[in-house]
């Protein structure tokens, strides 16, 4: 858990940080949000982060509420005032605060700007990726523009909370034609008969994961193949191998799929050699230099 949160010039507390009840982002969902990883000490990818953030805020016309430099160096501060050596920094940007109305037409609203900070544990996370996970498929009910990164995360959490009833850890999203989309907070991998990276093209459809970029450049450098091309949950059950990516968990191997085992049954030598090798091509940045002072 954060201890000091950034809201809107202000470092504070935990339990003392909080934004207006009529902001847009807690009335209308109209926000969005970035998640990076924190990798001893280093921001994975935060370059592609940023200019995913500027691409949600541009969809949605919602005004940057500062500089990208001003906005790295709240990055840094957050971390190192949080003392967080491995974990996630979390960014969340509104259209702002307003008398609750649904049209924004005319309004010159100032953004509001949350950032903070979290360890999280490498060890557990490594050791879940050595068993691998469950995932389960679920029907995709969400709206049409999913390539934007918005906290319109209500169907996400539905299908994460089926997922969890039936013992798994992650749901894969359907569309109304039989096509996985992706994961409800991941994006979809298998390795499939022909020993190719497959995952969906980018669309409208899905998020385009900075982490699943990533993974590209590093399937490239090791002379994997990546297609990017839809698959069903019947080609995933046959798999000889499957995987999620996302920031918070890199690359995760996904041995079941709606109580079908993967391959051995084990995470793969292919999706193993590909975590191990992410944060050597990933971009890292230095997030925490000097003592934190409060």
């Amino acid at each position: 858990m954060s201890r000091i949160i950034y809201v809107n010039g202000h470092y504070r507390r935990y339990g003392e940080a909080g934004v207006h009840v009529e902001d847009r982002g807690l009335q209308f969902a109209d926000s969005v949000y970035e998640v990076i990883e924190i990798y001893n000490t280093q921001l994975i990818d935060p370059t592609r982060h940023l200019d995913r953030l500027e691409r949600s805020m541009n969809e949605l016309s919602i005004s940057p509420p500062m500089s990208r430099s001003a906005l790295s160096h709240i990055i840094e501060q957050t971390v190192r005032r949080n003392r967080v050596h491995n974990g996630i920094v979390y960014l969340q940007v509104t259209r702002g605060t307003a008398p609750r109305d649904f049209p924004i037409n005319g309004k010159d609203l100032s953004p509001t700007l949350i950032c903070s900070a979290r360890a999280t544990s490498r060890s557990a996370r490594d050791s879940i990726a050595a068993k691998g996970i469950s995932v389960v498929s679920v029907p995709d009910i969400r709206w049409g523009r999913c390539d934007i990164k918005t906290v319109m995360l209500l169907p996400a959490v539905l299908a994460k909370s089926s997922a969890h009833q039936a013992g798994a850890s992650e749901a894969w999203l359907v569309d109304t034609d039989g096509w996985i989309t992706e994961g409800a907070s991941s994006n979809a991998w298998i390795l499939n008969q022909d020993y190719e990276l497959q995952t969906r093209s980018l669309s409208h459809a899905l998020l385009p994961g900075i982490t699943r970029q990533t993974l590209i450049d590093v399937a490239g450098k090791t002379g994997i193949l990546v297609v990017e091309r839809a698959f069903n949950a019947k080609q995933a059950y046959t798999a000889k191998e499957a995987f999620n990516t996302s920031a918070s968990a890199t690359i995760m191997p996904v041995v079941r799929i709606d109580e079908q085992s993967i391959g051995s049954g084990t995470p793969g030598p292919i999706t193993l050699k590909l975590r191990q090798a992410f944060h050597h091509h990933a971009e890292r940045i230095p997030a925490s230099a000097r003592p934190a002072k409060y």
